[in-house]
């Protein structure tokens, strides 16, 4: 069991059930899965664009990634349906507590620059979504080898019923948003 699996089970369990009141175990908010999503746009026409993706994807997940397809064509953007215009990666149990421990605790802080993530990119329903400019900050990434610099979007999908529930179960679990100050 990872260490934020264990410290998830101690530690935030118990806040939770003090804070929000819940009676029934299953009420309380748990993550249930981690989507590491990477847009292709840019590299559309290049095969090796996508296989860049597909092999930096899989060194930071851990799991090899799916490709996804364009379900219609769209002119103006000159893309064809069964083009290729993304990957991604969906973890789950053990794999996904590894991956949320890692972003918390090395990947965020070592991103440049870096104030804290934004409170309000959450759906309505408790879950949030996270955009990373470059894969660098990644331990498994070699600054050396990297060919081409592309971003990605982290979704976690909890089973939170509302944005504040879920706000408080992953400032519990560590993650370091922006103060209310830091905001503008």
């Amino acid at each position: 069991m990872s260490e934020l699996r264990k410290f998830y089970k101690e530690n935030v369990i118990p806040k939770l059930v003090e804070e929000f009141g819940y009676k029934n175990p299953m009420q309380i908010p748990s993550l249930k899965k981690v989507v590491i999503n990477v847009g292709v746009g840019a590299g559309l026409k290049d095969k090796d664009y996508v296989e860049t993706v597909i092999n930096n994807l899989t060194r930071i997940s851990g799991q090899k990634p799916v490709k996804t397809e364009a379900r219609k064509s769209i002119a103006s953007f000159k893309v064809r349906e069964g083009m290729i215009v993304g990957v991604k990666v969906s973890l789950r149990g053990e794999r996904m507590w590894d991956f949320i421990e890692k972003l918390v605790k090395i990947t965020l802080p070592r991103v440049r620059d870096f104030r804290g993530i934004k409170r309000n990119a959450f759906d309505g329903k408790g879950n949030y979504t996270l955009g990373i400019h470059e894969y660098l900050p990644f331990p498994e990434i070699q600054p050396d080898e990297v060919e081409k610099l592309h971003g990605m979007e982290v979704s976690i999908a909890t089973s939170a019923e509302t944005d504040k529930e879920g706000l408080k179960l992953l400032e519990l679990l560590g993650f370091p948003f922006k103060t209310n100050d830091q905001q503008q």
